[in-house]
């Protein structure tokens, strides 16, 4: 039963991973853009939720209804002016900017709130928990992954049944051809970086108030994203969260044989996956 309770709870985390993964899933499938910068921008909404619900006294989670169109604004106003200038043929560029603005986040993050650890108050939230069987599950996990498991329905469906999400697709197969057809590629990126970070705000509000943070934590959530995305496939919404999932097994497993070995175990489930399966478990496929 312990180990049962290990894999459960691990599915459970796997849903916070699959959050950080997401928007990284997301603006690679529409423009190949590797996002260096994804874990600090994680960071910065928890930041902004815990500015939200200190100065509203709002829940954490109703704080989601003004950090997620912020993040929102910050993508499209991001995308549009420096990161849309550095897209082509060659990777480099957009990585030295993202590595750039990681750096200029973190040291910015660090000069507003310091380097001392903050969480967000959720209140019974945070210890809330039900039975299932002789399981315990906490309300928070549950609740984690049961978002986790909407927003990547909701891009999914997003991407194959709304207007934007024909736009996405289009300039993802072809950007020339698509600019021919009267389609701004540049409007497009930034709506699809908007759409990013607004994932991204809902994992940065989740993250603050399962655990502490400080400015200092963006890479190691970062890490997670990438191996959760690689995992599952690159571009592929639905892998992503299978990746999540299994990169949470991996570590509370590990956790389990002994505590030294959470973060190990997962990186060593990624780079079992990554020998076997360079191109991840689900490699993209068009519904």
């Amino acid at each position: 039963m312990d180990w049962l309770n290990a894999i459960v709870q691990g599915t459970l985390l796997g849903g916070l991973y699959a959050l950080f993964a997401a928007g990284l899933s997301l603006i690679f499938g529409v423009m190949r853009l590797v996002n260096i910068a994804h874990g600090d921008l994680i960071v910065l909404a928890a930041y902004l939720g815990l500015t939200v619900t200190t100065a509203t006294g709002l829940h954490p989670l109703l704080a989601l209804l003004i950090v997620v169109p912020t993040m929102g604004v910050i993508g499209y106003v991001l995308q549009r002016q420096l990161l849309n200038q550095t897209l082509g043929d060659d990777l480099l560029p957009p990585l030295l900017v993202t590595f750039g603005l990681s750096v200029i986040l973190q040291n910015a993050l660090l000069e507003f709130y310091t380097a001392d650890p903050q969480k967000m108050d959720a209140g019974a939230l945070e210890t809330a928990s039900f039975a299932v069987g002789s399981l315990t599950l906490g309300v928070l996990p549950v609740l984690t992954f049961g978002v986790a498991v909407l927003v990547i329905w909701g891009l999914q469906w997003t991407f194959y049944h709304t207007a934007i999400g024909r736009a996405f697709r289009a300039v993802s197969d072809n950007q020339d051809i698509a600019q021919l057809m009267g389609l701004n590629r540049r409007h497009v990126f930034g709506l699809a970086m908007a759409l990013a970070l607004g994932v991204t705000a809902i994992a940065g509000i989740l993250l603050g108030i399962r655990t502490s943070f400080d400015p200092s934590i963006g890479g190691g959530r970062l890490i997670f994203g990438f191996e959760a995305v690689i995992i599952g496939g690159l571009g592929n919404l639905w892998g992503t969260l299978a990746g999540g999932v299994i990169l949470g097994v991996a570590q509370t497993v590990g956790a389990k044989i002994d505590p030294g070995w959470q973060i190990l175990a997962g990186h060593l489930a990624f780079l079992f996956i990554l020998a076997v399966r360079p191109n991840g478990l689900f490699p993209r496929i068009d519904a």
